[in-house]
């Protein structure tokens, strides 16, 4: 943790109760909502391979494929 970060959790457990556990809530929801966006991403992109697998059930790559460009990607980051 951060010294700043270190600093603000000092102060806020100084709080009265009520107000942690405001700013607890606070802090929890926003970590669902980037949960969430992440959910909505993996639907949205699972619901596309699956109807472009309908779509054209032939035009399969080979995981050997996939799985070398993958990595191409990842490392050239």
């Amino acid at each position: 943790m951060t010294k700043p970060a270190e600093r603000l959790l000092e102060e806020a457990l100084q709080l009265a109760p009520n107000e942690r556990a405001k700013i607890a809530a606070e802090l929890l929801s926003s970590l669902d909502a980037q949960e969430e966006d992440v959910r909505m991403a993996w639907a949205t992109e699972i619901a596309r391979r699956a109807a472009d697998a309908e779509t054209d059930p032939g035009d399969e790559e080979d995981w050997r494929t996939a799985l070398d460009d993958i990595r191409q990607e990842v490392l050239s980051r």
